[in-house]
């Protein structure tokens, strides 16, 4: 038995998202496949058919957007057989379903309809996820920490790493886990590659790390692969919905319940810090300053 963390990232465009989010699900091997065929179900039973292989990517930005819920509430909410007939209807019609009612011959129920299955999928999406007793990672970055100049794995990245090796060590047995990132740019992944290479093998937290932790990542593309989807989702929320500790930029308030589910999802442990016996640490790290101790 192992666990497997898949990790996406939100934010780190720099531009209008209140924190960069590098952010992850954690679920053991023998449930991703069962994991993976409920959420392809779900697909087909709110928005009437798969989407994740076509114009509607399982992607935060794609799902939950603002216009999202503005649609959503132009009517009351909808019988989940016909919001699913409307819905599919919607994504039928194409690129056309993105604009306003009337362009393409969209109708108002149908946007409607559309919007609210949204909302309704990724609702349920959490929910599967604590079924299955998946676990949020994620290092929390304020959008104008400090970046490091030096070719070294970031700090939020180990941060990830860190809470991910408590998991599997306070797991019965003391599971090994693989991590798995969406492919970015050739170029990138070698240098990340490099980077946790480094980590793993030239540092001694790395090392010790490594009993547990695979530390060469696997790449896949994001819009094949489910849980990476789902990481990208969890991402989202995070950075426009959630708010824990000292995260004091302002959050989207239609977006609460939904950030709500995502910190259920959390892991909490202890460990001797501070010269404290049982100092808790969550699987959510705040960082404002992703320089190292040396560089500030």
């Amino acid at each position: 038995m192992s666990y497997l963390l898949f990790l996406d990232e939100s934010g780190h465009d720099r531009g209008e998202s209140p924190y960069e989010v590098l952010a992850g699900i954690g679920i053991e091997d023998r449930n991703l496949w069962n994991l993976t065929c409920q959420v392809h179900d779900a697909e087909e039973r709110f928005f009437g058919q798969r989407v994740s292989t076509g114009l509607l990517e399982l992607k935060g930005k794609k799902l939950l957007k603002s216009k999202t819920f503005r649609l959503a509430n132009q009517l009351p909410p909808m019988e989940p057989t016909q919001r699913a007939t409307l819905a599919k209807s919607c994504l039928e019609k194409g690129d056309n379903a993105r604009g306003t009612p009337g362009g393409g011959g969209v109708t108002r129920d149908e946007l409607t309809a559309l919007a609210q299955a949204k909302i309704a999928f990724v609702e349920y999406l959490l929910d599967l996820c604590a079924r299955y007793r998946v676990k949020a990672f994620a290092s929390i970055v304020d959008r104008d920490a400090p970046t490091p100049e030096a070719n070294v794995l970031r700090k939020d990245y180990s941060f990830l790493f860190e809470r991910f090796y408590y998991f599997l060590d306070d797991a019965q047995g003391r599971q090994h886990g693989l991590v798995v990132f969406d492919e970015l740019e050739r170029s990138q992944c070698h240098i990340l590659i490099d980077q946790m290479a480094k980590y793993f093998r030239e540092t001694a937290t790395g090392q010790a790390r490594a009993a547990l932790i695979y530390p060469e990542p696997f790449f896949v593309h994001s819009h094949l692969t489910t849980s990476i989807q789902i990481a990208d989702i969890i991402a989202y929320l995070i950075a426009w919905g959630v708010r824990v500790g000292n995260m004091t930029r302002p959050a989207r308030p239609n977006l609460a319940e939904l950030a709500e589910k995502v910190t259920e999802l959390r892991y909490r442990t202890t460990r001797e810090r501070q010269g404290i016996d049982d100092f808790v640490i969550w699987s959510f790290a705040l960082i404002n300053d992703l320089r190292s101790r040396r560089d500030q």
